[in-house]
């Protein structure tokens, strides 16, 4: 069986290509550059040549490609989006348009004589064409698909309510989950079960082949999930473990096997002081949803206190050397050898999850 594993973030996609058949150190690992960062560069070679742009495609990760279109409307330049794509930057295409957006139909790209000379620019988070042609550059595929299944991880905030914080929302969303009692796992879906208020998710699997099995995961859990492939970190009963991303930072205190609580923040918004504090009062069992969110984080959840000695901390993430010295004596977690793999890995263990007859295939490759 070979699943092509995706985790896509801010900074990077990470990519494995796993094969049941080979011991997982010789899967295929390409560790490149996000989507969001790729689109982001085409717009500033656009504002620079001084053309104006027509975002088309799905909703995708925003930050940096959002950045770079509003450099663009500085510059005195337009930028058109068809709905989907002009959802990247805001659900409220209202909102899109206060900004400066124009916002076209699918029939007026075609149509609109001002719409014939502009950068036309794709939005997606997946793009299965650049991933096969950077393989087949190395003779794999030799122009067939070298996979048998898709396992894909985003960050989605969702489609929040217009009187609701992004960030109220996707902390309600997080709880809501975590109360299935599934675990990290309950943030894993097969397509056909994706929640409808996750549209980033949604439109990956719009874009994926409908042909193959898809798992799809958000993109932290999955890097905490595959974090617990290092034995040094699936050996503790009581552990703190954070996932310190290039955007987000979302740690989770796991006891006897079970989420105890977790907190979610931005990670450009924290110091090293305000997250030491955040991870000693996680495990303790007394953090508070207020403090997080009115730090500009998304908030907190205790599900139960334990009390008792502080708790193990592992970390993992490409911002992971913020905590390098940390009285806090932080171990930096290496599944399988390879720290920016935890999120693939994690897809790999969620795919086993919700795709049982690949539960046993999986589980043998991935013995630890």
């Amino acid at each position: 069986m070979r699943i092509l594993t995706v985790d896509i973030g801010t900074g990077t996609q990470d990519i494995l290509l796993f094969d049941s058949e080979q011991p997982v150190e010789n899967g295929l690992q390409l560790v490149m550059p996000a989507p969001t960062q790729i689109v982001a560069g085409r717009i500033r070679a656009a504002t620079a040549a001084r053309r104006p742009i027509l975002l088309t495609g799905v909703i995708m990760g925003g930050g940096p490609c959002q950045w770079a279109a509003n450099d663009h409307l500085r510059a005195g330049l337009p930028v058109y989006a068809t709905p989907d794509a002009a959802r990247t930057f805001n659900d409220d295409l209202d909102a899109v348009r206060r900004d400066g957006v124009t916002i076209v139909s699918e029939d007026e790209v075609g149509a609109q004589p001002a719409l014939r000379d502009v950068e036309r620019i794709a939005l997606r988070d997946l793009d299965l064409e650049a991933i096969e042609g950077a393989l087949a550059a190395f003779g794999v595929g030799n122009g067939k698909r070298p996979y048998d299944a898709l396992a894909v991880a985003v960050f989605d905030h969702g489609n929040a309510p217009p009187d609701v914080s992004d960030r109220v929302f996707r902390f309600n969303y997080l709880a809501e989950r975590f109360s299935t009692g599934h675990g990290l796992l309950a943030l894993g879906f097969r397509r056909e079960d994706t929640p409808e208020a996750m549209t980033r998710l949604r439109a990956v699997a719009a874009t994926a082949p409908a042909d193959l099995p898809l798992l799809l995961m958000d993109t932290a859990p999955a890097a905490v999930l595959g974090a617990l492939d290092d034995p040094l970190v699936a050996a503790q009963d009581d552990l703190l473990i954070a996932n310190v991303g290039n955007f987000h930072c979302l740690a989770f205190h796991v006891f006897d096997g079970q989420i105890a609580g977790c907190f979610e923040h931005h990670t450009g918004e924290l110091t090293l002081p305000q997250l030491e504090g955040f991870l000693e009062r996680l495990g303790k069992g007394i953090i508070t949803n207020e403090e997080v969110f009115s730090s500009m984080g998304h908030g907190a959840l205790v599900l139960h206190a334990t009390g008792g000695v502080r708790p193990r901390l592992a970390v993992t993430g490409p911002r992971r050397a913020m905590l390098r010295g940390s009285p806090l004596d932080p171990y930096f977690a290496v599944p399988h050898g390879d720290m920016m793999l935890a999120g693939c890995f994690g897809l790999l263990r969620a795919y086993a999850a919700n795709y049982p007859e690949a539960a046993e295939a999986i589980g043998a490759a991935l013995a630890v």
